[in-house]
Parts: C-alpha cells; sequence; structure tokens
C-alpha cells in the first residue's frame, strides 16, 4: 500500500508532477482541489468567496483526511493545506510526503500566468505577486520543510522537465 502526498505553494507544479508520478508508479492520482471542487458542486475559488478562507480550511482538512484513507495513490495537495490544522502531521503519519520546492522567482512567474483562477492572488500585479510569494513562503517553509522528501522543481517548463523530475522522484521513494 502506498499513499504519496505532494506539497509546496501554488504554482510549483503539483498536478503537473503528480499525474506523471502516479502514472509511472501504476497509482491512482487525486488531485485535492478537484476533489473537493466535486464534493461541493462550486470552484475553489467559489468556495472562498461563499464561505471565506477559515470555513473552506475546514472543509479542505475533511477531505484531506478522507482521501488520505484512499491505498495506492498521489495525492496533490493545495498550497495552503498542510500548512492548516494538523494536516502535515496528518500526512507524514498516513503516507511519504514531498515538499516540491522552488524559488519565489519561479514561483511568481509560472503564477503571474494563471493568476485569475487562484482566489489569494487574482487581483495582484507582478510586483504585488512576487512580494505575495515571498511573505507567504516564509509563513509556510516552517510547515512545508517537515516534509519527508524536500525535492527541487526550478526547471518545470517542459514535458522533458517532468519526466526528468519524476525519474528522480522514483529513486528516492
Amino acid at each position: 500500500m502506498k499513499r504519496i502526498f505532494l506539497i509546496g505553494y501554488m504554482g510549483v507544479g503539483k498536478t503537473t508532477v503528480g499525474r506523471a508520478l502516479a502514472k509511472s508508479l501504476n497509482l491512482d492520482f487525486i488531485d485535492l482541489d478537484l476533489f473537493i471542487q466535486a464534493r461541493y458542486q462550486r470552484s475553489v475559488t467559489r468556495l472562498f468567496e461563499d464561505v471565506g478562507e477559515s470555513e473552506f480550511r475546514s472543509m479542505e482538512s475533511r477531505l484531506l483526511k478522507e482521501v488520505g484513507e484512499f491505498e495506492n495513490v498521489v495525492i496533490s495537495t493545495g498550497g495552503g493545506t498542510p500548512c492548516f490544522f494538523d494536516n502535515i502531521d496528518y500526512m507524514n503519519r498516513a503516507g511519504t510526503t514531498i515538499y516540491l520546492k522552488a524559488t519565489p522567482e519561479a514561483l511568481a512567474s509560472r503564477l503571474n500566468t494563471c493568476k485569475d483562477k487562484r482566489p489569494l492572488i487574482k487581483d495582484k500585479n507582478k510586483e504585488e505577486l512576487y512580494d505575495f510569494v515571498v511573505k507567504n513562503l516564509e509563513k509556510r517553509n516552517p510547515c512545508y520543510l517537515k516534509a519527508r522528501i524536500i525535492f527541487e522543481t526550478e526547471e518545470l517548463i517542459s514535458r522533458d522537465d517532468v519526466n526528468k523530475y519524476v525519474q528522480q522522484l522514483m529513486e528516492k521513494l
């Protein structure tokens, strides 16, 4: 029985790497944000707007523990998931946690292209986005660093990069 949790800041590539890793390991893949959206029939952005961050984090934690009982699965979490309640400790007990890590510069650059889909950053310009990423990484890093495996994903641009990272991750597991 295998359970792998991918954690890290938004835009780091948890879903992209998670899908490829699951396929390579012949495991199921679950994107926690998509699981939440399917359960509540609303986008994460809409849930944030409708119930607020506090209630959203409660819902997220409950569903993390639900999918965390599945077997033979790679689970991609939301960027904030590990940092609320006892989520990181739960994930470390339930399976293998991998922190996909990138610099604030790389993250801000990636996020700038898709910020309209992300409730916490959708209204920020490039400079505000960079500052937001730096500030939040400082807050979240102590939590992220509790992961069992810390894995740099600076060059996650092409399909070849994804394949290279998946091969390297498989060697660490």
